[in-house]
């Protein structure tokens, strides 16, 4: 039974195996089957779709010829329609070239025509030039045996003549111009000042400080005086003043001429009578802290008048020098006030004259800027500004529109002459300066006496308002060496016998001169 069973096993294995190998060999058949129509498929597809993108490039292809032959056609045209314009302008050019061409050939016979005439008038007028030649040889033959002289010094002689005519002429025409021109100046300055002069307005000048504090009491005076005049001397020792205490009551005055100093000494004075507190200590203390308000004070006023100007570029030391002429007077004349007036004068005429206001109103208002240390440096008050204005930085036209406002240096512009027109304005005002009128001739008299007492002066004369005097010698009793100890000895008796501001100069003038009339 089991010999029987294995066989079958076997067989029935064997069996099965058979059916799972034919079974896997349909299988294969059917999938390689199917897979040959897939790519029979796929083959017709890429067939088609060849054939569809060869049709498709085809009917590009036709279009892009169709359209390049189209524009190739349309290119042709316009190159034809170019030509022909080319070739029609080409024509007109020519026909133009062969009508100018014809032109100029009548042109060419009319001128030969005309150069035929014109050598036969040519040869006529040359006839003519001999014959006038001829006349003229006999005319000048004639004329100079009947006159005796030769040709060449009856031209000579008439040159010289017509020469002196036209000279006289000249000069009546230029002396007419010259004095034409002096009276349309004269008349056109007049109008000028007159207009600066009317288009200003300002108050009449009064004395800008004090130098005399009223006491509240007559007891006050004890206390400055202090102890064996302790307090009094240090009043005197801190501020450089004299404090004169007199019989009047309720009063000091202050004595000294350093205009700053003396209002330093006001408000410390003042400062201490409102405290009470009166001591050497104190004095000190008030009188420091006075001198920065006044130095605080004299720049805050520089400011605000170059402020008011609207001047750029001003140095620092200029702007307090400015700040401190605001202390002093001249004639009682504020110093400050009459600079300011003399820079909106100067800068009205500018304006009139069509010239640079600011470069004038410059000058105006630091024309006496020397002023503010004249105390502390000798010379004339107009050379010491123009150094200082040189010194911080002006403009040279501004340095010598300065120096020059009282004569002392040449101007080298109109604006010398602007500055010292609106100097003598400002200085010449009513109301601006107090010294009166008899005062003012009696100081020129006497300083025309004292010159005039020397020996061998012929005149003297008081100019720029007591700043010169000018004396004329007699040059037959005075050589140039007595001329000059006469100027110094002068100058010495001014400074003896006379009370003046500022310096005076003396200008001895020996000269000789030749006088004749012709009648």
């Amino acid at each position: 039974m089991v010999a029987f069973l294995y066989p079958a096993l076997f067989f029935l294995g064997g069996l099965g195996g058979s059916f799972i190998i034919f079974f896997y060999a349909f299988l294969k058949k059917k999938q390689l089957h199917q897979t040959k129509l897939s790519i029979e498929a796929l083959l017709r597809k890429a067939q088609e779709d060849v054939d569809r993108d060869r049709k498709f490039a085809q009917l590009e292809l036709k279009s892009d010829i169709y359209k390049k032959r189209s524009d190739f056609e349309l290119e042709m045209k316009r190159d034809k329609i170019e030509l022909q314009r080319v070739q029609n302008k080409s024509q007109k050019k020519e026909d133009m070239l062969d009508n100018r061409e014809t032109l100029l050939d009548d042109l060419r016979k009319e001128l030969q025509q005309k150069e035929r005439d014109l050598a036969r008038k040519l040869d006529v007028v040359g006839v003519q030039e001999d014959k006038i030649k001829r006349l003229y040889d006999e005319l000048v033959f004639k004329l100079e045996k009947l006159s005796g002289i030769k040709q060449d010094e009856a031209k000579r002689i008439l040159f010289e003549s017509l020469t002196k005519e036209v000279k006289l002429v000249n000069q009546k025409w230029i002396a007419k111009a010259e004095e034409e021109s002096r009276e349309q100046a004269k008349q056109k300055s007049v109008d000028i000042l007159c207009s600066t002069m009317q288009r200003y307005l300002a108050e009449q000048v009064t004395l800008h400080s004090s130098s005399v504090i009223h006491l509240p009491n007559e007891e006050m005076k004890g206390r400055i005086i202090g102890k064996e005049g302790r307090n009094i001397k240090a009043l005197e020792m801190a501020t450089g003043m004299e404090f004169v205490i007199g019989d009047t009551p309720e009063i000091i005055t202050i004595s000294g001429f350093n205009p700053i100093r003396r209002e330093i000494a006001k408000r410390s004075l003042t400062k201490l009578i409102q405290d009470g507190r009166i001591n050497p200590t104190r004095i000190e203390e008030t009188v420091l802290k006075c001198e920065e308000e006044i130095e605080h004070l004299i720049v805050e006023i520089g400011q605000q008048t170059v402020l008011e100007f609207g001047f750029r570029g001003v140095h620092q030391e200029i702007v307090r020098l400015l700040g401190k002429l605001h202390f002093r007077t001249s004639y009682t004349q504020n110093q400050l006030v009459h600079c300011k007036e003399v820079a909106y004068f100067a800068r009205m005429i500018a304006g009139e004259l069509g010239l640079d206001t600011e470069i004038a109103a410059r000058g105006g208002l630091l024309h006496d800027i020397g002023k503010a240390v004249s105390a502390e440096v000798d010379g004339p008050h107009a050379i010491i500004g123009g150094d200082l204005a040189k010194e911080y930085g002006e403009d040279p036209i501004v340095v010598n529109a300065i120096a020059s406002h009282h004569e002392e240096v040449a101007p080298i512009s109109i604006y010398g002459f602007i500055v010292h027109l609106a100097d003598a304005i400002s200085a010449s005002r009513p109301g601006a300066r107090k010294e009166t009128l008899s005062t003012y001739i009696k100081r020129l008299e006497q300083l025309e006496e004292i010159a005039a007492g020397f020996e061998g002066v012929k005149k003297a004369y008081a100019l720029q308002a007591g700043r010169e005097i000018r004396v004329i010698v007699d040059e037959d009793r005075l050589d140039d060496e007595k001329s000059f100890l006469m100027a110094h000895d002068l100058a010495k008796r001014i400074e003896e016998e006379m009370a003046f501001p500022g310096e005076i100069k003396v200008n001895v003038i020996r000269e000789k001169r030749f006088i004749q009339t012709a009648r």
